[in-house]
């Protein structure tokens, strides 16, 4: 029980921190160099635009932001329950409340190429250890949920895409195609870094390995790299010989390891090498 409160504030934290770096990117340089990137952050951008004409400052982000948010954690809370929004509203209040105290800060300004590239950086990190806290901030996510609820025939993902690529859009029409143009490379950045953390600390490598001396990589793999071998009964459909398949994972250093290793022990040796995204078991996440 301790654990796992331990375990809770841990993820509440990780969310703060998180909303923190999202908060510094998306008031220090997506709103000051006009790139928007989807989400309710790109239409607060937008909206503070076109209100700073009416008045000094426009709208400010943080309002927008907790606004747009509010009618979904209502119909979320009423449709999935309390627990589908709960971590959300943390992740929300914790936004809307660094974008309200946060300074603006002289980030990048002018320059639109590092405003894309080191913006969307950060903000991926912001995001990934959102995502690590086991949280969200609501926004475009939310709503896809909820829609999908209603057209169960797309996926979550493909309605975030069409209703993120509709605020582009809309950035397009209000900054230009040029800034437009910077927001989609940013977006591209803050998807590549915030899959990497997500990703980073439970990605290994899976190898099969087609050989005519299984018995001593086995036994160098096992002895030298610590890791267990499975041996797979298979039949070469060409030459119709028997032979045993070696299968084992491996973490991301180990592979070079244990490719020299096959490159050793038997140079004709046919080895397949892909991603294992999570796995699960003793030397790897350990289960609890």
């Amino acid at each position: 029980m301790i654990n796992r409160v331990k375990i809770k504030y841990l993820d509440y934290i990780l969310i703060i921190i998180g909303t923190c770096i999202m908060s510094v990117v998306i008031k220090s340089i997506f709103a000051s160099e006009g790139l928007v990137t989807g989400g309710f952050s790109g239409i607060a951008i937008v909206l503070q635009f076109w209100t700073s004409k009416m008045f000094d400052g426009g709208i400010p982000l943080w309002f927008t932001n907790l606004a747009l948010n509010i009618p979904l954690f209502i119909i979320g809370w009423k449709i999935k329950g309390f627990g589908f929004v709960k971590r959300a509203i943390v992740g929300d209040l914790a936004l809307t409340f660094w974008l309200a105290i946060l300074p603006r800060f002289n980030i990048a300004t002018g320059d639109l190429l590092l405003s894309a590239v080191f913006g969307g950086f950060v903000e991926g990190i912001g995001i990934g250890i959102v995502f690590l806290g086991m949280g969200t901030t609501g926004g475009t996510d939310m709503l896809a949920a909820i829609i999908q609820r209603f057209i169960p025939h797309y996926s979550i993902a493909q309605i975030m895409q069409f209703v993120d690529g509709c605020v582009v859009a809309l950035g397009m029409y209000v900054f230009g195609l040029n800034k437009a143009l910077y927001a989609i490379m940013a977006v591209f950045m803050i998807t590549k870094i915030t899959d990497s953390i997500i990703e980073g600390v439970k990605f290994s490598k899976q190898a099969y390995i087609i050989t005519n001396k299984p018995d001593e990589i086995a036994k160098a793999v096992m002895k030298i790299l610590d890791r267990g071998v499975t041996g797979i009964e298979s039949i070469g459909m060409y030459s119709g010989q028997e032979r045993i398949m070696l299968y084992c994972v491996v973490n991301k250093k180990q592979i070079v390891k244990l490719k020299e290793l096959v490159d050793v022990i038997d140079p004709k040796a046919f080895m397949i090498v892909s991603d294992a995204r999570e796995v699960h078991g003793e030397g790897f996440i350990e289960r609890k």
